[in-house]
């Protein structure tokens, strides 16, 4: 048996047993559960809470990531549960990809497992189905320095390691060639900088003395009084964009010329109007109008044409302005009302998506409901074969003359359970002293029961309810031999009793079977194994119980 163990454990080929720590993140560790996990919660490989559970044909559980492990580094991958209980030549137990399950009833118990956070200080608490999403964002997490010095901090304080403590944190002054910190860098002032600044400086002053020595252009609107001067982009610039002051110098021109032409007579021969004294309009527009006023002596006639003249010219900029802020004007509209029906489409393909999304949603809860419905329908399913295959195993194995052969495999594991309390006894299949005769069977310890508990094996008769108790006469009087039998067949062990007609162990059955009598000292253990005897051989055992109906 030793040498089959090592020649199927990987790790004496070379190959570990377990995948590498940073090679997949395998299971939960069970020191965030607040509570210690139960058995059926612990993958069978890395021993951690399960991550996407898989469960194999033999009934044990890995995590995703130990399966894809274990397959790709193991040829003839063996189950390690199987292996460790000894029954490793089943055919169940030698595993393949497409043995593997998705357990969807035991991944969602464990995503409600009540966890903490593993991280010193931290005091979040939740499920375990939140628990990946908090580690990527807690605060309390120990990550490495993302400028690689190797040091350890906090999430927290990583900005404050970087900007005081980083070694690796350093920057060049691009005036003095100088290595900073961040810190260093914002209060420092090296030479080579204030000489470029202060040459920075003496450039700009010269340009601005050979800029100002340049002619300065007036705006076109000069006549109308509009002060500004400068080069000709300058000028261009201002006229694009100084419409509404240019307009509004216009109409003040144009209401003085209103004024001066509905009023003439009331004003002196030789008094100027209003709209061409310096102070209203500027200096330069007087000059063309006065000019043609001196000429001709005063005379209203020519002055009256002068001005005439004049409105007409104004008017005539004022309509062209006023046309092209009209089709800007117009333009803009267009481009609004194209924004517009742009926005309202878009608001109603929101409006279709987010119905879309919700139908979506709809259907996918739908079919969720019924994915769990079908989960639990094969859960049912499976309870209801498990419990026809052992009626047909029990049919199969009844017996009606009063002799029952027990064979009982897997003797090591069940010693296990029997000595750790997890199973401390088990019935053997009912059989029956004859065809329409009592129903009984054997109840047995192998760790022992009462005064035999701990050193002996313990094996006990019982009675149970029969579908012929009604025409049987009772109690049970018929006497009860028990043999362990030696597979070598030298030397059986034997032991018998007659039943206490007293003891309501051998009276009618009220409930489906009475408390069993028997024999709490049947068998030592420590002989168990005895090197002259086969009692166990292969790890099974045969107990045999006949049933003297002719007493």
């Amino acid at each position: 048996m030793a040498s089959g163990s090592a020649a199927s454990d990987p790790s004496l080929n070379g190959v570990s047993s377990t995948p590498g720590e940073n090679e997949y993140p395998s299971g939960f560790p069970q020191s965030i559960c607040d509570e210690v996990p139960k058995e059926k919660y612990l993958c069978s490989n890395c021993n951690n809470v399960l991550n996407k559970a898989r469960q194999t044909v033999c009934g044990h559980r890995y995590c995703l990531a130990c399966v894809n492990w274990l397959v790709r580094n193991n040829k003839d991958l063996v189950c390690t549960k199987c292996k460790e209980d000894h029954s490793v030549e089943s055919d169940t137990s030698v595993l393949t990809l497409d043995q593997f399950f998705n357990d969807a009833a035991i991944n969602k118990e464990i995503l409600d497992l009540k966890v903490h956070c593993a991280n010193q200080g931290c005091p979040w608490r939740s499920t375990l189905k939140n628990f990946e999403d908090h580690q990527s964002q807690c605060e309390y997490a120990l990550i490495p320095c993302n400028i690689g010095c190797g040091i350890m901090v906090q999430r927290k304080t990583l900005a404050t390691h970087l900007e005081r403590g980083c070694p690796n944190n350093k920057t060049t002054c691009p005036s003095c060639a100088g290595v900073l910190t961040p810190r260093e860098l914002q209060k420092h002032v090296c030479s080579s900088s204030s000489d470029k600044k202060t040459a920075k400086a003496d450039k700009r002053q010269k340009n601005n003395h050979s800029g100002s020595s340049k002619k300065k252009e007036p705006c076109v609107f000069s006549d109308v009084g509009c002060p500004f001067k400068g080069n000709a982009d300058k000028v261009k610039e201002h006229e694009s964009c100084s419409h509404v002051g240019h307009l509004q110098l216009l109409l003040d021109v144009t209401r003085a010329l209103q004024r001066t032409l509905s009023s003439p007579a009331e004003r002196g021969h030789h008094e100027s109007p209003d709209f061409l004294q310096p102070g209203l309009c500027g200096a330069s527009l007087s000059s063309p109008i006065e000019g043609e006023i001196e000429t001709d002596g005063g005379d209203p006639g020519v002055s009256d044409k002068a001005f005439s003249l004049h409105d007409d010219q104004v008017e005539l900029a004022v309509g062209q302005q006023l046309d092209a802020l009209q089709q800007r004007v117009q333009v803009m509209e267009n481009i609004i009302s194209a924004l517009n029906r742009e926005v309202e489409k878009t608001q109603l393909s929101v409006v279709a998506l987010e119905r879309d999304n919700y139908n979506s949603q709809q259907i996918i809860q739908h079919l969720e409901t019924k994915v769990a419905e079908q989960q639990q329908r094969l859960a049912r399913k499976d309870i209801h074969i498990t419990s026809l295959q052992q009626c047909i195993s029990a049919q199969q194995d009844v017996s009606y003359d009063g002799t029952f052969l027990w064979r009982l495999c897997d003797v090591s594991q069940k010693l296990r359970e029997a000595a750790s309390g997890h199973k401390i006894s088990q019935y053997s299949p009912a059989f029956y002293t004859a065809r329409y005769g009592f129903k009984v069977c054997m109840r047995l310890y192998l760790n022992g029961d009462g005064v035999g508990k701990g050193t002996h094996i313990s094996l006990f008769f019982v009675i149970m309810k029969g579908e012929y108790d009604p025409i049987l006469s009772w109690p049970f009087r018929h006497k009860v031999t028990f043999f362990l039998i030696d597979q070598n067949q030298r030397e059986h062990v034997i032991d018998a009793f007659r039943p206490d007609l007293s003891s309501a162990s051998f009276h009618r059955p009220v409930s489906e079977m009475n408390v069993a009598s028997g024999c709490p000292l049947f068998f030592p253990l420590g002989k168990l194994r005895s090197p002259k005897h086969a009692y166990c051989k292969d790890d099974t055992i045969y107990i045999k119980c006949v049933v003297d109906t002719s007493s």
